[in-house]
């Protein structure tokens, strides 16, 4: 039977995820040792790696190319459905968050609110829960420049430190949810390789809670 094959989000969730496998006790020097190859073998041929961004790594789960997927939560909330979210793996942890200038009653008054972000969906999904009628602009670079430009009354976004608000004369009014990287596995894949899957899955909860 072929490998297993895993798609990782490119960058610190990826090296994150190596550090686990390797923590597990799977030979990562493939991955380590990348240069540009996209597809890479771990554990001994155990299973294959795919290195790709993190929308892309939900699509190719969803579509099946790829049994499993490490993604942040962000991702999955934004745009991801068409697949189970089996484990929390604790790392690559933020928030969104609703943020503005400081010192505003974001909450005040009757007009409409405009709201700058990267994520449309999840924007939209927050302000519907509290029954508000907001403008949403998707922005695709840094969207702390819409309320500092006058696009935007507030912005939704990813926050780690919130140093980024605090030089931009901006702070968090509300937390939306926390964010951290998930393993999120393809429907049939589960179905026709269970116990590989379950196994892995074990094997990296082990891991993350420092009991491999």
């Amino acid at each position: 039977m072929k490998p297993l094959r895993i798609a990782l989000t490119k960058g610190r969730l990826e090296n994150d995820t190596v550090a686990l496998f390797e923590k597990i006790g799977f030979d990562c020097s493939a991955v380590r040792k990348k240069g540009r190859k996209l597809i890479l073998p771990v554990g001994g041929n155990r299973f294959e790696v795919v290195l790709a961004k993190a929308a892309d790594v939900i699509t190719y789960v969803e579509h099946g190319v790829c049994d499993l997927g490490v993604v942040g939560k962000d991702t999955i909330l934004e745009q991801g459905s068409g697949f189970y979210e089996v484990l929390d793996l604790g790392f690559g942890r933020c928030k969104f968050a609703l943020a503005g200038p400081k010192n505003r009653d974001f909450f005040s008054g009757y007009s409409s609110k405009t709201i700058a972000t990267k994520y449309p969906n999840v924007a939209r999904n927050y302000f519907e829960s509290k029954g508000m009628d907001v403008r949403i602009i998707k922005i695709e670079g840094s969207v702390e420049l819409a309320p500092l430009l006058g696009l935007s009354d507030a912005i939704v976004d990813i926050v780690e430190t919130g140093s980024t608000l605090k030089e931009n004369g901006l702070e968090v009014i509300e937390s939306i949810s926390d964010i951290s990287a998930r393993l999120i596995v393809n429907a049939a894949s589960l179905k026709i390789r269970k116990t590989e899957i379950e196994s892995l899955a074990e094997e990296m909860d082990r891991a993350k809670e420092g009991t491999a």
